[in-house]
């Protein structure tokens, strides 16, 4: 596509990068930029600034926080003997937005991957490995990875990583979601939801 200035390229170039935005979006992004109020978008660009200046890894879950300690972390009425460990970010936003957990997390920043060159290494694994070994209220580990080849193996090495430890290691139940037929849920999660039946 020609663009009629060059500024207006590199914007969409840009804003492009993003995930899920392609040429098109990124084009209706960047003129919807240059039809606000200078104010307006020059609050974005200090807001993505301060964002990436000033964002912090708490320094005990790692999860995002504006100080060193996150709000979860730091607050008196999570559980201490429970930790969820999650794959990043986005899953404990989800697992929040649940209202239904109120221990502590654990994110690794990944999961295992040798195709894509992550190992244990890469990840906030030994971080958890010295969690659980320094903190004697920590009763349960909830591993709550990707139903996926990455996230059991990942699952696995931390089920052998914990293991000589006094804790329970527990996954989350996965089954059918509300509100879905049987005949189009595939085998493996169905099979899953059999296994992982609950009495009524």
């Amino acid at each position: 596509m020609a663009y009629s200035s060059k500024l207006i390229e590199q914007a969409i170039t840009e804003v492009s990068k993003l995930p899920g935005i392609g040429k098109k979006s990124a084009l209706r992004i960047v003129l919807h930029l240059l039809r606000q109020d200078p104010i307006e978008t020059n609050l974005l660009a200090k807001g993505l600034e301060d964002l990436r200046e000033n964002i912090k890894y708490c320094t005990v879950c790692y999860n995002i926080s504006d100080d060193e300690v996150c709000g979860i972390c730091s607050s008196h009425k999570r559980d201490d003997a429970l930790i969820c460990v999650v794959e990043d970010i986005r899953d404990v936003m989800a697992i929040e937005n649940t209202e239904q957990y109120f221990g502590r997390y654990h994110v690794l920043g990944g999961i295992i991957s040798p195709i894509d060159g992550i190992g244990p290494d890469e990840l906030n694994i030994e971080a958890l490995v010295r969690r659980v070994e320094e903190n004697s209220d920590i009763k349960e580990i909830i591993v709550a990875l990707p139903s996926t080849m990455e996230g059991d193996t990942t699952a696995f090495y931390l089920t052998k990583k914990l293991q000589d430890f006094d804790v329970k290691i527990t996954g989350i139940a996965r089954g059918v979601p509300v509100g879905s037929e049987l005949e189009y849920t595939d085998e493996v999660t169905l099979g899953r939801s059999i296994l992982n039946r609950t009495q009524l």
